[in-house]
Protein backbone atom coordinates (compact mmCIF):
# COMPACT_ATOMS: atom_id res chain seq x y z
CA UNK A 1 0.00 0.00 0.00
CA UNK A 2 1.33 3.48 -0.90
CA UNK A 3 2.42 6.03 1.64
CA UNK A 4 0.52 9.25 2.15
CA UNK A 5 2.66 12.38 1.85
CA UNK A 6 3.21 14.34 5.05
CA UNK A 7 1.24 17.56 5.48
CA UNK A 8 -1.93 18.76 3.84
CA UNK A 9 -2.89 17.36 0.43
CA UNK A 10 -3.43 20.92 -0.87
CA UNK A 11 0.19 21.81 -0.06
CA UNK A 12 1.50 18.67 -1.74
CA UNK A 13 -0.57 19.36 -4.86
CA UNK A 14 0.54 22.99 -4.96
CA UNK A 15 4.20 21.95 -4.77
CA UNK A 16 3.69 19.33 -7.48
CA UNK A 17 1.97 21.84 -9.78
CA UNK A 18 4.77 24.33 -9.24
CA UNK A 19 7.40 21.74 -10.21
CA UNK A 20 5.35 20.64 -13.21
CA UNK A 21 4.90 24.23 -14.35
CA UNK A 22 8.67 24.77 -14.14
CA UNK A 23 9.38 21.62 -16.18
CA UNK A 24 6.87 22.57 -18.86
CA UNK A 25 8.30 26.07 -19.19
CA UNK A 26 11.85 24.68 -19.48
CA UNK A 27 10.70 22.41 -22.31
CA UNK A 28 9.22 25.41 -24.15
CA UNK A 29 5.57 24.40 -23.75
CA UNK A 30 2.94 26.49 -22.08
CA UNK A 31 0.04 24.04 -21.78
CA UNK A 32 -0.35 21.23 -19.31
CA UNK A 33 -2.73 18.38 -20.05
CA UNK A 34 -3.58 15.65 -17.61
CA UNK A 35 -4.75 12.31 -18.96
CA UNK A 36 -6.43 10.20 -16.31
CA UNK A 37 -7.09 6.48 -16.44
CA UNK A 38 -10.62 5.22 -17.00
CA UNK A 39 -12.56 5.16 -13.75
CA UNK A 40 -10.48 7.92 -12.11
CA UNK A 41 -12.42 9.64 -9.33
CA UNK A 42 -12.60 13.42 -9.66
CA UNK A 43 -14.03 15.11 -6.58
CA UNK A 44 -15.62 18.08 -8.37
CA UNK A 45 -17.38 15.72 -10.79
CA UNK A 46 -18.51 13.56 -7.89
CA UNK A 47 -19.89 16.65 -6.14
CA UNK A 48 -21.79 17.73 -9.23
CA UNK A 49 -23.24 14.26 -9.74
CA UNK A 50 -24.19 13.99 -6.06
CA UNK A 51 -25.95 17.35 -6.25
CA UNK A 52 -27.98 16.20 -9.27
CA UNK A 53 -28.98 13.02 -7.42
CA UNK A 54 -29.95 15.07 -4.35
CA UNK A 55 -31.99 17.52 -6.45
CA UNK A 56 -33.90 14.68 -8.09
CA UNK A 57 -34.58 13.02 -4.75
CA UNK A 58 -35.58 16.29 -3.07
CA UNK A 59 -38.91 16.26 -4.87
CA UNK A 60 -40.09 13.18 -3.02
CA UNK A 61 -37.62 11.65 -0.54
CA UNK A 62 -35.77 13.60 2.16
CA UNK A 63 -33.76 10.56 3.26
CA UNK A 64 -32.54 9.90 -0.30
CA UNK A 65 -31.68 13.60 -0.65
CA UNK A 66 -29.62 13.79 2.53
CA UNK A 67 -26.60 11.58 1.69
CA UNK A 68 -25.81 12.94 -1.78
CA UNK A 69 -26.41 16.51 -0.58
CA UNK A 70 -23.90 15.98 2.24
CA UNK A 71 -21.33 14.64 -0.27
CA UNK A 72 -21.81 17.75 -2.42
CA UNK A 73 -21.63 19.98 0.68
CA UNK A 74 -18.38 18.40 1.86
CA UNK A 75 -16.64 18.58 -1.50
CA UNK A 76 -18.03 22.04 -2.27
CA UNK A 77 -16.70 23.41 1.02
CA UNK A 78 -13.09 22.74 0.03
CA UNK A 79 -10.86 25.34 -1.59
CA UNK A 80 -10.22 24.40 -5.21
CA UNK A 81 -6.46 24.28 -5.89
CA UNK A 82 -5.52 26.24 -2.78
CA UNK A 83 -2.65 28.62 -3.38
CA UNK A 84 -3.09 28.60 -7.16
CA UNK A 85 -4.39 31.49 -9.26
CA UNK A 86 -5.83 31.85 -12.72
CA UNK A 87 -9.06 32.70 -14.52
CA UNK A 88 -10.05 29.06 -15.02
CA UNK A 89 -9.35 28.35 -11.34
CA UNK A 90 -11.55 31.31 -10.35
CA UNK A 91 -14.32 29.95 -12.61
CA UNK A 92 -14.14 26.56 -10.88
CA UNK A 93 -14.13 28.19 -7.45
CA UNK A 94 -17.32 30.09 -8.34
CA UNK A 95 -18.95 26.89 -9.60
CA UNK A 96 -18.00 25.06 -6.44
CA UNK A 97 -19.27 27.91 -4.28
CA UNK A 98 -22.64 27.78 -6.07
CA UNK A 99 -22.69 24.00 -5.66
CA UNK A 100 -21.84 24.34 -1.96
CA UNK A 101 -24.61 26.87 -1.34
CA UNK A 102 -27.19 24.74 -3.12
CA UNK A 103 -26.00 21.65 -1.23
CA UNK A 104 -26.38 23.49 2.10
CA UNK A 105 -29.93 24.38 1.14
CA UNK A 106 -30.72 20.75 0.26
CA UNK A 107 -29.09 19.43 3.45
CA UNK A 108 -31.04 21.90 5.59
CA UNK A 109 -34.34 21.11 3.87
CA UNK A 110 -33.84 17.32 3.95
CA UNK A 111 -32.72 17.40 7.59
CA UNK A 112 -35.73 19.53 8.52
CA UNK A 113 -38.07 17.05 6.80
CA UNK A 114 -36.36 14.06 8.44
CA UNK A 115 -36.75 15.76 11.82
CA UNK A 116 -35.69 14.32 15.15
CA UNK A 117 -31.97 14.56 15.78
CA UNK A 118 -31.44 15.91 12.25
CA UNK A 119 -33.00 19.24 13.23
CA UNK A 120 -29.60 20.28 14.62
CA UNK A 121 -28.00 19.37 11.28
CA UNK A 122 -30.67 21.44 9.52
CA UNK A 123 -29.92 24.42 11.76
CA UNK A 124 -26.16 24.16 11.17
CA UNK A 125 -26.65 23.97 7.41
CA UNK A 126 -29.08 26.91 7.38
CA UNK A 127 -26.72 29.02 9.51
CA UNK A 128 -23.79 28.11 7.25
CA UNK A 129 -25.88 29.12 4.23
CA UNK A 130 -26.70 32.49 5.82
CA UNK A 131 -23.05 33.07 6.76
CA UNK A 132 -21.79 32.17 3.28
CA UNK A 133 -24.49 34.07 1.39
CA UNK A 134 -26.17 36.65 3.64
CA UNK A 135 -28.57 37.94 0.96
CA UNK A 136 -29.82 34.47 -0.03
CA UNK A 137 -33.23 34.36 1.60
CA UNK A 138 -33.61 30.57 1.44
CA UNK A 139 -31.24 30.17 4.39
CA UNK A 140 -33.32 32.55 6.51
CA UNK A 141 -36.60 30.85 5.57
CA UNK A 142 -35.17 27.44 6.42
CA UNK A 143 -33.86 28.66 9.77
CA UNK A 144 -37.22 30.33 10.49
CA UNK A 145 -38.96 26.99 9.85
CA UNK A 146 -36.41 25.23 12.06
CA UNK A 147 -37.00 27.70 14.89
CA UNK A 148 -40.74 27.12 14.54
CA UNK A 149 -40.29 23.32 14.74
CA UNK A 150 -38.12 23.82 17.83
CA UNK A 151 -40.85 25.94 19.41
CA UNK A 152 -38.81 29.14 19.10
CA UNK A 153 -41.32 31.28 17.20
CA UNK A 154 -39.89 34.48 18.74
CA UNK A 155 -36.44 33.65 17.34
CA UNK A 156 -37.98 33.02 13.92
CA UNK A 157 -39.69 36.42 14.01
CA UNK A 158 -36.48 38.09 15.18
CA UNK A 159 -34.56 36.43 12.32
CA UNK A 160 -37.09 37.80 9.82
CA UNK A 161 -36.54 41.31 11.21
CA UNK A 162 -32.78 40.87 10.93
CA UNK A 163 -33.15 39.88 7.26
CA UNK A 164 -35.64 42.66 6.50
CA UNK A 165 -33.34 45.25 8.06
CA UNK A 166 -30.27 43.89 6.25
CA UNK A 167 -31.98 44.03 2.87
CA UNK A 168 -33.43 47.50 3.52
CA UNK A 169 -30.23 49.05 4.89
CA UNK A 170 -27.74 47.47 2.51
CA UNK A 171 -29.72 47.05 -0.70
CA UNK A 172 -32.75 49.31 -0.35
CA UNK A 173 -34.89 46.23 -1.02
CA UNK A 174 -37.60 44.21 0.67
CA UNK A 175 -37.68 40.44 1.14
CA UNK A 176 -39.08 38.37 -1.72
CA UNK A 177 -42.76 37.37 -1.62
CA UNK A 178 -42.34 33.97 0.07
CA UNK A 179 -40.35 35.32 3.01
CA UNK A 180 -43.00 37.80 4.27
CA UNK A 181 -45.64 35.10 3.70
CA UNK A 182 -43.75 32.84 6.11
CA UNK A 183 -43.44 35.77 8.53
CA UNK A 184 -47.23 36.34 8.44
CA UNK A 185 -47.81 32.62 9.04
CA UNK A 186 -45.51 32.76 12.07
CA UNK A 187 -47.32 35.84 13.39
CA UNK A 188 -50.65 34.07 13.00
CA UNK A 189 -49.29 31.34 15.21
Amino acid sequence: MGRRPAGKPESALSALLSKLRHLVEVDGRSDVRVVLPAGAWIDVEAASEALHVAEAAARSDAVATYGPARVAQDIGSRTFLAGEQGPWIDDWRRRLEDLYLHALELVAQASLEIGGSEIDTAARAARALIAASPYRQAGYRLLMHIFEVQGNRAEALQLYERLRTLLRDELGAAPSRTTPELHRTLLGG
